[in-house]
């Protein structure tokens, strides 16, 4: 949150206004693009991973904040790995991975969802610098 709000002030208050909303629906999370709402799916929340909630959260807001600066969450000009939207969201949530400690073929692995073909998961990962067959150094 620090790297999206680097002010307190603005950051609670970004926080104090964000909504989220459970969905008895069998989906991951987006954004509702009619009023910025999180809505995320009560399966996700129940069997997912603590920190994939958490990435997936992140990336979540990131489109909020992006809502709320009035730009196009689903321009359907770009394929979903090139939308800018997404690559800012998915680079937050890269950054942060690494600040926990994921390996690259975790990071990997949390990127890849269902609707983005192998090849299309490649392109992203190789825009954000994700590479799952080398470590990075510490």
């Amino acid at each position: 949150m620090r790297a999206l709000f680097p002010s307190v002030t603005n950051r609670r208050g970004f926080l104090g206004a964000a909504r989220i909303q459970v969905s008895p629906q069998d989906l991951y999370a987006y954004v509702d693009d009619e009023d910025g709402t999180v809505v995320i799916g009560e399966n996700h929340l129940r069997k997912s991973e603590e920190r994939v909630l958490y990435l997936d959260i992140l990336h979540e807001l990131v489109h909020v904040k992006q809502f709320q600066e009035g730009r196009e969450l689903f321009d359907r000009r770009f394929a979903y790995v090139d939308r800018p939207t997404e690559l800012e969201a998915y680079s937050l949530g890269v950054q942060e991975a690494r600040r926990l400690g994921m390996s690259e073929a975790e990071i990997y692995e949390y990127l890849t969802v269902p609707w983005v073909s192998d090849l299309d998961m490649g392109r992203l990962a190789t825009r954000l610098g994700v590479r799952p067959g080398r470590e990075k150094k510490r």
